[in-house]
């Protein structure tokens, strides 16, 4: 009954091949321009899994108490010097705070007017203490630095320095290093290159760290979910903040934009990279195996035709159902082609070996549609089946997958029985002179007949040889290594993620009030996996008395002379030339015949405040420029130190407060990991552990572990259904429970194998690649059917039949299709184009060479000859009923 449906469709289509391409023209124009207008992509990776799940819900619940940490940017400013990244980040701050159509909030991570008060608190009471005597000793040079901050100024605490050494309070030893220090920055001012110099560093007594050298801003920006990239409205505003105030030229600083937002957007772009010339090279060579084939410009062009018009109904249908596609549904295109070449190329290549046998286009096609429309029904109703099987699994990306999927091959199986042999009937493609198949496979078709046995048993000894591979089968959970490495955004994560201030690694829990939060902090800071644990109290400074009493202490020593004196008039050009030059005779007679570092670096600075002095007034102000902003910055920051005030929780500023207490009272408890947050084991065990104590805990490595934990369930749930549903639909078509293991048993031996391959080629599995499993499945079970079906009918000699030119044909052509994504730049879109190649070669090997030898020889075996008699018969016939009905009009 359904051969004879599909044969009067075919029939039907091809008595009326005009009207059925208008009416298939006007659906796919239709369908084209609904999804034009109605194209939407969600870009938001956290719906592609149910928010229905238990941690799922505790994430939203997180989110929804806290701002959400995956709608941030964080820029990240370097610079040569402590002061000059201040400079730079607070110009920066500035410059965004005024653009409130593009940005929620921007903050200073660790920073802000908080930390600059009361920075000093959170250093150890002996720092304090030490620190504190320190500046108040050096109050003549900081009163004359902040009220004669200029060269003569400086020249005039450098005089300080000398006589302090004359006067064996110290060395000149001792001096060498600040000394060093200022000729380093003189040295390349002189020369005309960047240069500023550090007065924190000169007050360490070392060089900067990479940390001192760094700054952070958190920027909540307002994305656009409806756009490929929903942040990069955002990223451009701050890239061209950061221009406009020239960062690089005026601090010296460099601006790298990395968190959440950024990569998802730099992701994209690496998708783009290339994209063009892979996809020129992918068309050329996929029409080149299709001309290979199927030898006619007009099946080509039928076949291309069908396939638009089917994607296009596919794409108006799926955006109609879901609304916005997301980035694993949209998937469904290459899932579509690759099925939508494979039913084309089918029912081409057939309709290629009837026309040989049968010269008369009208009756190849009916012979066409009798042939393969049983088994291509079959075929796309156990792929539609496999793949709608995914639709009730909590992998929501997976979810809609398989809806559009599903549907999908449901419309590429109807294009196939009615648009194309109405293109066909259309076009007349001339007649095939030549049969179709392999003639020249015939002795290996024979050498399998003869040697079946040997081939199964020893098939399945490798097989089962390579089962112990699976072992070291692997799943990288971690989404961030899909990521190209290469990008700014993903290479400055990977080089901060150990930063506790970026808290890219961290686990949160919520208590429910602060003695909780700190019984918390009690109990997991025990835990192996743990380097610290941070609450809100963590913003308390510990034992502050004594540290804001040297503070006092300090403040009314300093806090007189820290203001600018109005009656101080800064000094002309001239009186720059004369301090300097008395400097250096003052440096000169201070080295006098001494040897050592304090004599050498003295006669270096020397030299160069002669250079100064001796140059023209530009060298002078590219001086000033070295030495004077930052020491007014560091000035600043001195002030503010000395403003500290008694921190408690209820002082914290709001900006704080809004970070780790909720409106209900709940209080943050962030956990941060110990080891490599960059190596996936580390990570999980930490999640593991953190839940051992704390099961409602939340945050990045426990998304990351359970996650792939849900993801791996769907796919395992989803493969069960799917298989389930194709071996009840080919139980009831097939009705011998032996024809459907010979079914079966190849597709789970191509499977296996492909798995087995992935340990021995260093493939990982993860979130990208694994899409390549339902392709596995779909193709597979449609290449298994065509064969179980052709074995049925009595067809022998299948290897070298025109069915193994439409398989092997159609492999290669959905391989290279596929298989280009190996060379995308984008690791998971290559890890993904990597694995499709390697399935859809095993899938056809044990279609082609496997399922053949599996079968032996057909229960009812029909000779070739005896096929074509039934064929040319049949035509006769119908032949006769024309004429008859012809002899007919005519009376």
């Amino acid at each position: 009954m359904l051969q004879r449906a599909i044969v009067t469709i075919v029939d039907f289509c091809t008595r009326y091949g005009a009207q059925i391409i208008g009416i298939a023209a006007l659906l796919g124009i239709a369908a084209a321009v609904y999804a034009a207008f109605h194209f939407a992509i969600d870009a938001d990776v956290n719906k592609l899994i149910s928010k229905d799940l238990p941690w799922r819900q505790r994430e939203v619940a997180f989110e929804k108490s806290f701002p959400p940490k995956e709608e941030t940017i964080l820029a990240v400013i370097d610079a040569p010097t402590s002061e000059l990244a201040t400079q730079a980040t607070a110009a920066l701050i500035q410059n965004l705070s005024d653009q409130k159509d593009h940005f929620h909030s921007i903050l200073e991570a660790g920073g802000g007017p908080f930390f600059q008060k009361n920075g000093l608190l959170f250093l150890p009471t002996p720092e304090v203490v030490a620190l504190t005597k320190k500046l108040g000793e050096a109050k003549p040079l900081i009163q004359t630095l902040a009220q004669d901050s200029n060269l003569r100024g400086l020249t005039t605490v450098l005089n300080y320095g000398l006589i302090g050494a004359r006067m064996n309070h110290y060395t000149l030893d001792n001096l060498s290093g600040t000394l060093n220090m200022v000729s380093d920055t003189l040295d390349e001012a002189i020369a005309g290159r960047p240069a500023s110099f550090s007065w924190r560093a000169m007050l360490n007594g070392r060089p900067p760290t990479p940390d001192e050298r760094r700054r952070f801003i958190e920027i909540r920006p307002v994305l656009d979910y409806a756009a490929l990239m929903p942040g990069k409205v955002a990223t451009d505003a701050i890239r061209r903040a950061a221009a406009d105030l020239d960062i690089g030229v005026k601090y010296g600083a460099t601006l790298r934009l990395t968190g959440p937002v950024a990569i998802a957007d730099e992701e994209y772009a690496t998708l783009e990279e290339g994209a063009y010339t892979n996809t020129t090279v992918t068309i050329v060579v996929v029409l080149t195996i299709l001309w290979l084939a199927l030898r006619s410009f007009g099946i080509i062009l039928a076949v291309a035709v069908s396939l638009v018009v089917g994607l296009s109904i596919t794409a108006a249908v799926g955006l109609a159902l879901v609304g916005a596609l997301n980035l694993i549904s949209i998937a469904f295109a290459v899932l579509f082609i690759g099925l939508g070449v494979d039913f084309g190329i089918q029912f081409s290549v057939r309709y290629r070996a009837e026309r040989h046998e049968v010269d008369d286009l009208h009756q190849a096609l009916v012979n066409t549609a009798s042939h393969v429309g049983a088994p291509l029904t079959l075929a796309a109703a156990a792929t539609a089946a496999g793949f709608l099987s995914f639709l009730p699994t909590d992998y929501k990306g997976l979810s809609e997958l398989g809806l559009l999927a599903g549907l999908g091959m449901i419309i590429a199986f109807l294009t196939s029985i009615t648009l194309l042999p109405a293109l066909l009937t259309v076009l007349r493609p001339p007649g095939e002179p030549k049969e179709m198949g392999f003639k020249s496979l015939a002795p290996l078709d024979r050498f399998m007949e003869r040697h079946r046995i040997p081939i199964i048993v020893g098939t399945g000894l490798a097989v089962a040889a390579g089962l112990p591979l699976l072992y070291w089968l692997q799943f990288d959970f971690n989404p961030l290594n899909l990521r190209s490495t290469k990008v700014e955004s993903v290479a400055t994560l990977l080089e901060l993620r150990s930063d506790p201030a970026i808290g890219a690694s961290s686990i949160f829990v919520l208590a429910p009030s602060m003695e909780a939060a700190q019984s918390d902090l009690e109990k997991l800071s025990k835990l192996p996996e743990v380097s610290s644990v941070k609450t809100m109290e963590s913003f308390v400074p510990t034992d502050q008395q004594p540290k804001l009493a040297a503070i006092r202490q300090l403040a009314t020593v300093l806090d007189p002379v820290l203001r600018p004196d109005p009656n101080k008039k800064p000094p002309t050009d001239a009186d720059n030339v004369a301090a300097l030059k008395a400097a250096v005779d003052a440096l000169k007679q201070s080295a006098g015949t001494q040897t050592g570092p304090g004599a050498s670096a003295a006669n270096r600075l020397a030299d160069d405040l002669a250079k100064l002095a001796s140059g023209d007034e530009a060298m002078r102000g590219r001086a000033h420029a070295a030495m004077i902003p930052s020491l007014n910055t560091a000035l600043d920051e001195l002030r503010n130190y000395l403003q500290a005030q008694p921190v408690t929780l209820e002082t914290l500023p709001p900006e704080i407060a809004r970070e780790w207490v909720t409106q209900d009272g709940r209080y943050k408890v962030e956990i941060l990991p110990k080891g490599d947050p960059t190596d996936n084991e580390t990570l999980r065990q930490f999640a593991r552990a953190v839940q051992a104590v704390e099961p409602n805990a939340t945050g990045g490595p426990i998304a990351i572990l359970e996650s792939g934990r849900t993801v791996v369930r769907a796919f395992f749930e989803a493969g069960l259904w799917a298989l389930g549903s194709i071996v009840i639909l080919l139980w009831i078509v097939l009705r011998r429970f032996g024809d459907v293991l010979l079914t079966i048993i190849p597709l789970l031996t191509a499977g296996v194998v492909t798995m087995e391959l992935m340990v021995l080629l260093g493939m990982k599995l993860n979130f990208a690649n694994i899409i390549a499993l339902p392709l596995l499945l779909g193709v597979g079970v449609a290449f298994k059917i065509y064969y179980i079906m052709a074995w049925r009918a009595g067809q022998t000699g299948l290897l070298q039949s025109s069915l193994t030119r439409a398989v092997m044909f159609s492999a290669l052509t959905t391989a290279t299709a596929f298989g280009s994504l190996w060379l995308s730049s984008h690791p998971g879109t290559s890890s993904m184009g990597k694995l499709m190649a390697v399935a859809l070669v095993t899938t056809m090997a044990a279609a082609v060479l496997f399922q053949p030898v599996l079968m032996g020889p057909p229960r009812d075996p029909k000779p070739k000859r005896f096929m074509r008699r039934i064929g040319a018969g049949a035509a006769a016939a119908r032949s006769q009923e024309a004429v008859a009905a012809g002899a007919d009009k005519s009376t």
